[in-house]
């Protein structure tokens, strides 16, 4: 349980940290948040958990396929938060992530790679 405490605990400060930086400069902000922290973050908690070689590996070809799956929503968020507000803007990406997910599915089995 004290374990899983400092997982939790290190991950959000990670968060916080970057959405506080957001505040001050959007750039490095935006920079930090791309950097793929939690993806490390998880892989070290794997490794320190004594999590196989393969299952490491698995975890990051399905988050390189998951990635893909959502770079359409980070291209469609600022043209549609400029036309449709927030919350209409989260819902649109919401859809299109869901959508591009099952496309990238579909794509996956052309490489032996089962999403759902």
């Amino acid at each position: 349980m004290l374990f899983i405490s400092l997982k939790v605990i290190t991950t959000a400060i990670i968060i916080v940290i970057v959405s506080e930086i957001v505040k001050i400069n959007d750039r490095v902000g935006g920079l930090i948040a791309a950097l793929p922290f939690t993806t490390f973050l998880i892989l070290f908690w794997m490794h320190f958990e004594n999590a196989s070689t393969e299952k490491i590996s698995n975890h990051m070809t399905y988050t390189l396929t998951y990635l893909i799956a959502t770079v359409p929503m980070f291209l469609i968020f600022p043209i549609c938060l400029k036309n449709f507000g927030f919350w209409i803007t989260i819902l649109i990406c919401i859809v299109l992530t869901l959508f591009s997910t099952l496309i990238v599915h579909q794509m996956s089995k052309n490489f032996d790679i089962k999403l759902f």
